[in-house]
């Protein structure tokens, strides 16, 4: 199996918990290979000790079998699964970015597309809950732009956002949603999670659903890996490990100068 320096490091990075869904969006699909595999079938779910396995599977679930063939029964490079699958969902994005900025698109669209199907009152008191108290007065177009800024801001409150997708296809997928462990700031959006923006993102997935079972893996997955590379590039307390926003002077969670 080879390296994909696109996507073998962040799943190197996940504990196991975090592989669970990966690899239940892998073995939800009656195409795959990997629940056949000698090291999954050794140590899951002890998922790190095959990470390799299941990068290669996300990236066999990315280019059709004849193709596949002449690879050496490799999948394509990670990146083009990710371009692929914005291209799916009519993303805007160049070739030529980093693969985070692809992924971002594919968010961006995600969310945009939910936020353009909520009432404004519903987009204003998903602003109040992720602490945007200050902009909750917003109206009109004004209220979409206000999500995007905060997204393309970067730190927590990018990553709640992105929690909030990934979540919704996740569900919408496997038929249950993220454990979201013991980060305070993350717990306060379980009211959200279940809400509308959640339903409108469950639409968006049934609607792209029907386009084929690779689809079913790919399109849940690079979102999922999109949101493990935020989790892990977002700053941290150092003193509490929590997640903090971008530019915080005292933690949130502990009080610790930042």
């Amino acid at each position: 199996m080879s390296y994909d320096f696109s996507l073998n490091p962040v799943l190197e990075k996940a504990n196991n918990d975090d592989l669970q869904y990966l690899v239940e969006i892998i073995t939800n699909a009656m195409t795959n290979a990997l629940d056949c595999d000698e090291l999954y079938k050794k140590y899951q779910p002890d998922h790190k000790k095959y990470v390799g396995v299941i990068a290669s599977e996300i990236r066999a679930f990315g280019g059709n079998t004849f193709a596949n063939m002449f690879r050496g029964g490799k999948g394509p490079e990670y990146k083009e699964i990710v371009c692929d699958v914005a291209d799916k969902l009519e993303a805007p994005y160049n070739k030529n970015a980093s693969i985070e900025k692809v992924e971002d698109a594919i968010l961006e669209t995600v969310l945009t597309q939910a936020l353009e199907k909520m009432s404004e009152s519903e987009k204003q008191d998903l602003l109040k809950e992720i602490g945007e108290g200050k902009n909750y007065s917003i109206t009109g177009p004004a209220l979409t732009t206000a999500f995007i800024t905060i997204f393309r801001m970067g730190g927590f409150k990018s990553y709640q956002l992105t929690v909030i997708i990934a979540n919704a296809i996740v569900k919408a997928v496997l038929g249950h949603g993220l454990r979201l462990g013991a980060n305070a700031g993350l717990t306060k959006l379980m009211s959200i999670l279940t809400g509308p923006i959640g339903w409108f993102i469950t639409g968006i997935w049934t609607a792209i659903d029907i386009a084929g079972p690779a689809t079913r893996v790919t399109i849940p997955a690079v979102v999922y890996v999109a949101m493990l590379r935020k989790k892990y590039n977002t700053p941290t307390c150092p003193h509490c490990k929590q997640m903090i926003a971008v530019g915080s002077k005292f933690c949130p969670e502990c009080g610790g100068s930042l």
